[in-house]
């Protein structure tokens, strides 16, 4: 379920592409976003935050780069920012301190919101009217006969969906077009598995979109 941070996220993506074709790509202050762009008075409810705290909280998260939707020049500021949302009491008004720190958008992450939820949830697969409790043995030749009722299997990843298609499919990760006609664990640009979350292509741990450096081994991602 999307939470304060997703909601001022997507709002501020549907502003800026409204404003003008291309501005999501271009920088800016990240004192517009809760001055002009996503202010409290006129956001608070589309947000669904409930006093100005969880407001300032949020743009806090947001700017601080949780969940990589984000990031600030100078780099400095943004670690601040980050050191504060993991103190035990937080100041979320902190990053009033810095209104000329320059913002970038995260355009993955963007244009996965302009897109819509479907990009971020998990596939939904059709439901038995009747389902009925299945032995583990029985589940196993079920697999083995494939869609023995007809359901999708929810574990099929994007690079297997890609196979049954025509058109050309993306990676979810680089954008770079999948080789068609044949079964792709991993995608041959940018070595994704297709387990759904981002790994580091070092040492495997799991990082978040925007990242450009692996919070376990140091070594660069080769994501933007």
């Amino acid at each position: 379920m999307p939470d304060d941070l997703d909601r001022l996220f997507e709002r501020l993506v549907r502003v800026l592409a409204e404003d003008a074709p291309g501005r999501l790509a271009v920088p800016f202050p990240a004192a517009e976003v809760y001055e002009r762009l996503v202010p409290y008075r006129s956001n608070r409810s589309t947000l669904k935050v409930a006093t100005h705290q969880d407001y300032e909280m949020a743009v806090l998260r947001l700017l601080s780069g949780e969940r990589g939707y984000v990031s600030l020049d100078p780099g400095e500021v943004q670690e601040a920012l980050r050191r504060e949302t993991a103190e035990v009491n937080p100041d979320p008004g902190l990053f009033r301190q810095f209104p000329d720190a320059i913002l970038s958008l995260n355009r993955l992450a963007a244009e996965r919101f302009l897109r819509g939820d479907r990009a971020y949830a998990p596939p939904h697969a059709p439901l038995p009217d009747a389902p009925e409790l299945v032995r583990p043995e029985e589940e196993t030749e079920a697999e083995a006969d494939g869609e023995a009722a007809g359901v999708t299997r929810q574990s099929g990843s994007a690079f297997e969906l890609a196979e049954q298609s025509e058109s050309p499919r993306q990676c979810p990760y680089c954008g770079e077009t999948l080789p068609g006609g044949r079964k792709v664990n991993f995608c041959p640009q940018c070595g994704q598995p297709p387990s759904g979350e981002l790994r580091c292509p070092a040492c495997g741990s799991e990082v978040d979109v925007g990242w450009r450096y692996c919070a376990g081994c140091g070594r660069a991602t080769g994501f933007e």
